[in-house]
């Protein structure tokens, strides 16, 4: 709101400093400096109120140390997150773009399946809360929303660059002036580690025939779906001891916001040679206030917390992590770059499928990990959680550079 304030002042009375609005990166600013602002000071108000609801965990024991000692420690802590991105997010955003439009449904959307399963399990007295089949229902509706926008809304374009012939009276050097086709709809995605690294979608119905390409949304959005499912579950699955979710995602949210940076500014992609993709670069002040409101969080969040985020945060943040990767057009990196949610979800995989295999053939269950997920394996190991969290920070640092580095190394 604040941005098309200051851009009437500035059309329209020339009013000093407020060109700055124009600028992505002074928006991004102000944008993590107010979700800073909102989750530590609004987030201690909203804790208490939660705790006059008597909205405490109710902590299933699993004979872990210091397991007894968070009974009663107010959950549903996602709504501090959900608050301090959305807040800066209305006021500095370009808010009929279809990207950031994109990121507050989703915002709103997983929000909401994880509230109602948060007020299930301590309103109702419910300990499963919401059935898996709702929360898999709920899912696959955001995932439909997310992949018919990334293929039918004409604001969502790349633009591919020219490539021009080189011959005996033509070279082409680095220094020459890099053009485009004009904006296109397309399915092209990057896969890392390659020279050609632009795969498009359509690629996998060409067999069938030109026309059959009129119908790749088919196959898309069951991909977008099957990605947003296992990132949030992922997340939800991270998020077990003490500032791991949220440490572990603000890594992720940066890394994000780089790629959405420069993914949306033509000079940054020409340099690197990456997908120029119109409009991106404005995620870039929705993603610096998620990370602005995780590393908020995380104040009351580090251990010993004193809120949990519950699913209300967990499903919401895996969401707007999957949604922003396909948006940039990398959601083929999200194995490595969200790679401690995908051990968290094979871990369990891993232990559930191996137990029921063992059971089978052998008539005792057997187990990989001492417990899943695999966080817990290393409490059982007799590792105190914030040891592990700093640990597991620590490979998802190395994993964000791994990330980075895939812009250049093919």
């Amino acid at each position: 709101m604040l941005y098309y304030l200051f851009e009437y002042l500035e059309q329209n009375y020339q009013f000093p400093g407020a060109s700055l609005f124009g600028f992505i990166t002074f928006r991004a600013a102000l944008a993590v400096i107010f979700s800073l602002f909102i989750a530590t000071v609004y987030g201690k108000k909203i804790i208490r109120i939660l705790q006059r609801k008597q909205m405490g965990e109710q902590i299933r024991d699993l004979g872990l140390e210091g397991q007894n000692e968070k009974a009663g420690t107010p959950t549903m802590g996602g709504l501090i997150i959900i608050l301090a991105t959305l807040v800066p997010v209305l006021l500095f955003a370009k808010l009929e773009n279809i990207y950031v439009i994109m990121l507050i449904v989703t915002t709103l959307w997983m929000g909401t399946i994880g509230f109602i399963d948060d007020y299930l399990k301590k309103f109702k007295n419910d300990k499963e809360g919401l059935p898996g089949k709702f929360k898999i229902i709920g899912q696959v509706g955001l995932g439909i929303f997310v992949g018919a926008t990334m293929y039918f809304h004409p604001g969502v374009t790349v633009k591919r660059e020219k490539i021009n012939p080189v011959n005996e009276t033509e070279l082409v050097t680095q220094n020459s002036p890099r053009e485009f086709y004009p904006e296109e709809k397309t399915l092209l995605t990057t896969i890392p580690f390659v020279k050609k690294n632009e795969f498009n979608y359509e690629s996998l119905i060409n067999w069938a025939g030109e026309t059959a390409k009129e119908y790749i949304w088919l196959i898309f959005i069951p991909i977008v779906i099957f990605i947003i499912t296992a990132v949030s579950n992922g997340a939800n699955l991270t998020d077990g001891i003490d500032g791991l979710a949220a440490g572990s995602s603000a890594i992720i949210g940066l890394t994000l916001a780089l790629f959405a940076w420069v993914s949306g500014n033509v000079i940054f992609s020409d340099y690197l040679n990456i997908m120029y993709i119109p409009n991106t670069g404005e995620m870039t002040i929705f993603i610096t206030a998620f990370v602005g409101a995780l590393i908020g969080f995380l104040w009351y969040n580090a251990y010993p917390a004193q809120v949990f985020m519950g699913d209300t945060g967990s499903l919401t943040i895996g969401g707007i992590i999957a949604v922003i990767a396909i948006a940039v057009r990398k959601e083929l990196l999200i194995p490595i770059l969200c790679g401690i949610f995908l051990m968290e979800n094979l871990s369990v995989v891993l232990q559930v499928g191996w137990f029921k295999y063992t059971k089978k053939k052998f008539g005792e269950g057997r187990r990989i990990f001492r417990m899943s997920p695999l966080h817990h394996h290393y409490q059982v190991k007799g590792f105190h959680e914030s040891k592990i969290v700093t640990r597991f920070w620590i490979v998802g640092i190395f994993l964000a550079i791994l990330t980075i580095v895939t812009l250049k190394i093919r």
